[in-house]
């Protein structure tokens, strides 16, 4: 906003300078070429009245030496012409009669009057300054003076007094187009202090308020948007609650219930009710594990920011919880995560979309081998910017295209899972998660067969990693770590199943 203010402040000032400066230009101009016609008529005139009594006395020499002194001492050409249009003194003259501004002048003069003063000499026009002054007066005009004088000097001296009324004109305008930036950061105060409150309500703080202050819309907008993060926070915790009471108030029935069920185990006289009492085992382990899954998806609502993380350090914390599902399910995980990999993880944590994510390969893939790697999507570039691939591989049946279109619908499970244990919510709370934090959350077809689980995460600056200002971060200098870029993923063994090859950005329309 500040740039499309200054947008239309600075034109303004330049429109206001040009709308007073070129009148005032025009005037010196006019100004200007009136003095030096002034000047030049007044010596017309004096020709004229010395012509008029060297005709009356027929002794033209003195008169003369007058036209040809005035010629060689200013260079301007003066002549003196009878009413036949014919050069009567000086008789050598570089005068040209028949010039569109002398034989209009001399026409005007033989009638008896004297020609209208000529228009303004702009800078850009070359004509001369012609001056034609009758000798006598009304019918009997018996000769006129004519002089011709170069505009070179007169626009030269327009030009120059233009130069220097642009230069005291330059050094205002400079110091209001000065002025513009400040005044304009004064004016949009209110407005850019609104916009960072916004922000951190957008990021989850909705204790932030907003400053009534500045101009009276200003200071009503700032009140309803209070107004409005009031009754927003008041809503989410309601909610808060309400699955708090809930979340209270549902699982000491379920656990109730559920251990009234086991105990009936010991009273079954036969295997049919043997296989009841079975089914309403698990029915009450799903009810809890659906609870379970509700709660997690409220708690999105409430989450915390997107913090910094290092990928690799991330990964080992859960590898062995990872392995010991993989080996009780017979298959092989492999994990290829560069060092040095930093990203913004989502809120509630990178780890938990991860358990989920590998936790659906091994028990939902039907597959032999799960495939964790990550990569920086650009290896070749050095600076702190950019995002990060991660991608969890499976070579089990995979889905459909059909089913990739509606697998992150909350509660949707895939015909072939639906006697695997599941609430459908898994996928979903984890596409949202990894939206919150910036990313992108995409399903697409491993190749030969199987399900590639795609995530983009951005890459944390340096200075993300450590605020010494933040007093909820008590890490010591030391412990800050040189942010470097991976290598490309690394190749994988001839047993795996060959990761895709990276698009430059991961199939949409999920």
């Amino acid at each position: 906003m500040l740039r499309r203010l200054l947008a239309v402040l600075v034109p303004l000032l330049v429109a206001m300078a040009a709308t007073f400066g070129v009148p005032l230009a025009a005037a010196i101009g006019q100004q200007e070429t009136q003095s030096v016609y002034l000047d030049r008529l007044s010596d017309a005139s004096r020709f004229a009245a010395l012509a008029e009594n060297v005709l009356a006395l027929d002794r033209t020499a003195p008169l003369q030496d007058e036209l040809t002194r005035y010629h060689r001492l200013y260079n301007i050409p003066a002549v003196l012409v009878d009413p036949g249009g014919n050069v009567m003194l000086p008789a050598d003259t570089p005068i040209d009669l028949n010039t569109p501004g002398v034989r209009e002048g001399l026409s005007v003069a033989f009638a008896g009057y004297r020609p209208n003063p000529p228009g303004v000499v702009w800078p850009w026009q070359t004509t001369p300054l012609v001056v034609v002054e009758p000798v006598g007066r009304d019918s009997q005009v018996v000769a006129a003076v004519v002089t011709v004088s170069p505009s070179d000097s007169l626009r030269h001296q327009i030009v120059n007094t233009w130069l220097l009324l642009a230069l005291n004109g330059l050094v205002p305008l400079l110091a209001l187009i000065g002025a513009a930036w400040p005044v304009s950061r004064w004016i949009l105060r209110p407005i850019r202090r609104l916009d960072e409150v916004t922000a951190r309500v957008a990021s989850g703080r909705l204790d932030a308020r907003a400053d009534v202050h500045g101009p009276p819309e200003l200071r009503t907008l700032a009140s309803s948007f209070n107004t409005m993060v009031d009754v927003v926070g008041r809503a989410l915790r309601r909610q808060r609650d309400f699955v708090a009471d809930a979340s209270h108030q549902l699982r000491n029935p379920l656990a109730s219930l559920r251990l009234a069920v086991e105990n009936l185990e010991p009273h079954l006289p036969d295997e049919p009710a043997r296989q009841a009492h079975q089914l309403a085992v698990e029915e009450a382990e799903e009810m809890g594990r659906v609870l379970d899954a509700l709660l997690a998806a409220t708690r999105l609502d409430s989450a915390a920011a997107a913090e910094p993380v290092e990928l690799d350090e991330l990964v080992a914390a859960h590898e062995p919880a990872w392995q010991a599902n993989a080996q009780r399910a017979a298959i092989r995980l492999r994990l290829d995560i560069p060092e040095g990999l930093r990203v913004l993880e989502p809120p509630g944590g990178l780890g938990s979309v991860l358990d989920e994510l590998v936790g659906n390969a091994i028990r939902l893939s039907g597959g032999t081998r799960v495939r964790v790697w990550a990569r920086h999507e650009d290896p070749a570039e050095r600076t702190d910017d950019g995002q990060v691939e991660l991608h969890v591989i499976d070579d089990g049946v995979g889905l459909d295209e059909a089913e990739l279109s509606v697998a992150l619908h909350r509660f949707w499970r895939s015909p072939k899972h639906q006697n695997i244990s599941g609430t459908g919510l898994g996928l979903a709370i984890c596409s949202e998660l990894v939206t919150s934090a910036g990313g992108e959350f995409r399903l697409h077809q491993a190749h030969p067969h199987g399900l590639d689980v795609a995530i983009r995460l951005p890459v944390a600056p340096a200075e993300q990693l450590f605020d010494p200002t933040d007093p909820a971060d008590g890490r010591p200098d030391g412990e800050r770590k040189h942010l470097s870029r991976p290598p490309v993923a690394p190749p994988e063994d001839e047993d795996d199943p060959p990761p895709p090859s990276p698009p430059s950005s991961l199939p949409a329309g999920i």
